[in-house]
């Protein structure tokens, strides 16, 4: 009998994209069709143009592919786990809709996977991006990493294939932001990373704002790591042993030595709104955290399925509704 791979593929107003991203997965598939069976999952964001219609289309005519359409967006991280938590294969390979990762390289990642490989991820060796964005991620990875109480791997995006075994133990995981990466590379297993040049979107826009990039880099930084809050500890000790030390010279010199300091007015506003920012900034890495503790505790679903494409598919034989992992 063959094995089952799962194709999970997030969109959110990628309607130009779909019909060239099923072309150009067709040859990917049939290379190794003697051995494996597939199926497409698509994860779509909420999606306010065609992208969902266009999907329907292609499932008219082909059952290998599967939708789940949520019913508003729920971000792009959340969107991956969902499918992850629905693809019924014995491994899942997600893949952007914009074909900026090449599809022909899931072939390899088949190879290293058959090889005993229970994670294979892509390496972005170059960017078709400006070079000071370009640097702002490679920092950015090389940041996270120094924090991280894990070992995450270096310049890899969300472009992997996982086992079986790794998507059982994502169903373990109960995170309401998660960071993908980082929670895979953190669980273990024999991964292995495989370089490619990612080429420029020819399509439609990324949706990726600064903002919400800035965003995902804090999700990763603070799932991963409590130096944060360490660094904020250890600068509020040094803040008070410096006063402490401080005060004891002043003692000393005004009781023994008889200075007669004049007033340092300016001294003291440096001082007093040096002190009020390391407390806005401590409050602030506090806040980030209980913030994440908030919104976990109020446990509401990872996702809510509004419509679904084929919800059984023609190789399922169970479909985890509204993505709730571990609920």
């Amino acid at each position: 009998m063959k094995r089952l791979i799962s194709i999970c593929v997030p969109v959110f107003n990628e309607e130009q994209n779909i019909e060239p991203l099923y072309r150009a997965l067709l040859p990917i598939m049939a290379q190794v069709s003697d051995r494996y069976d597939f199926e497409l999952l698509f994860a779509d964001n909420h999606s306010n143009d065609r992208t969902f219609e266009i999907i329907e289309r292609l499932a008219a005519t082909d059952s290998r592919i599967r939708a789940l359409r949520f019913s508003r967006n729920f971000g792009f991280q959340r969107s991956i786990l969902t499918a992850y938590l629905n693809a019924v294969g014995d491994a899942a390979v997600q893949i952007d809709c914009d074909l900026q990762d090449p599809p022909a390289l899931i072939l390899e990642f088949i190879r290293k996977w058959e090889d005993g490989y229970r994670v294979v991820y892509g390496v972005r060796s170059s960017r078709q991006e400006h070079w000071w964005m370009n640097s702002i991620r490679k920092l950015f990875y090389r940041i996270i990493d120094s924090l991280s109480e894990d070992e995450l791997p270096l310049d890899a995006g969300d472009f992997r294939l996982v086992d079986r075994c790794v998507l059982d133990e994502l169903r373990q995981i109960d995170d309401y932001q998660p960071y993908l990466r980082g929670t895979i590379a953190a669980l273990g297993f024999d991964q292995i990373g495989i370089s490619y040049d990612r080429s420029e979107r020819q399509h439609g826009e990324s949706k990726f704002s600064f903002g919400e990039l800035i965003g995902l880099a804090l999700d990763g930084i603070l799932n991963h790591s409590v130096v944060p809050l360490r660094i904020a500890t250890y600068l509020g000790l040094g803040v008070s042993l410096t006063t402490l030390l401080g005060t004891i010279g002043y003692l000393v010199g005004r009781l023994f030595l008889a200075k007669n300091w004049p007033p340092g007015f300016a001294s003291v506003i440096i001082l007093l709104m040096g002190s009020l920012s390391l407390n806005a900034l401590f409050l602030g890495i506090i806040g980030e955290y209980l913030g994440r503790i908030y919104r976990q505790v109020k446990r509401r679903p990872l996702t809510v399925v509004e419509r679904e494409i084929n919800p059984m598919g023609r190789h399922s034989t169970e479909v985890q509704r509204s993505g709730s992992a571990g609920r």
